[in-house]
């Protein structure tokens, strides 16, 4: 029976999107913190789980730039806006990923994102910060749906390349985190389902 240890070398695909004050990951605030637990079903397909998303107050001291709050239409100040530290939200949202771990037999995570290396570097940021003991994602190996976008369709924009695989894309709902997860998600499964759906047919051709 197929399993996602065997699937990706004992690995656990997590997409992981952030919004952030800035692009610079040790100096500008963590303010929105996804992710999205991919499974697979008893016959190898792959599905995006549930999406996970924590609000986050910026740490002491973080940089925020306006343009990009205008670019993802965050306010921090907001007073409904039910912000947490980075430390609870890493707490939340670490905890089932550790008992997916547990439940698949993978060893690590494996952050999974458009752009990956934006938001991994993000995250280890908040790791760091928060002196955070139980990270359950590979410090520096990622999948890159950005790249896989390219190879499969040609496009490296989140949207064109969502489009591109014949799922929907809602253009007033981008730019938050959980949304973006929960694109990049469908289109991460698309991608490795379409190349297995592939290989079946190379099988049966031979």
């Amino acid at each position: 029976m197929p399993s996602i240890v065997n699937r990706f070398r004992g690995f656990q695909p997590v997409v992981v999107d952030v919004e952030t004050g800035g692009f610079n990951a040790r100096t500008d605030a963590l303010l929105e913190l996804a992710m999205c637990i991919i499974e697979m079903d008893p016959d190898g397909w792959l599905s995006p789980g549930e999406v996970m998303m924590q609000h986050i107050k910026p740490f002491e001291g973080a940089n925020i730039e306006e343009a990009a709050l205008e670019f993802n239409g965050i306010r921090p100040d907001h007073p409904l806006r039910p912000a947490v530290t980075e430390r609870e939200a890493l707490k939340h949202l670490f905890l089932p990923v550790r008992q997916s771990l547990r439940e698949t037999g993978c060893k690590r995570a494996v952050l999974v994102g458009h752009n990956a290396h934006f938001d991994l570097g993000f995250l280890n940021a908040a790791v760091e910060r928060t002196s955070y003991k139980r990270n359950p994602f590979h410090p520096f190996s990622c999948f890159d749906t950005a790249t896989l976008g390219g190879l499969a369709y040609g496009q490296t924009v989140l949207a064109r390349a969502v489009s591109a695989a014949g799922l929907d894309w809602d253009k007033s709902r981008a730019h938050s985190a959980a949304y973006d997860t929960e694109r990049t998600a469908a289109l991460f499964c698309n991608i490795v389902n379409r190349w297995r759906h592939l290989e079946e047919i190379e099988e049966d051709s031979g």
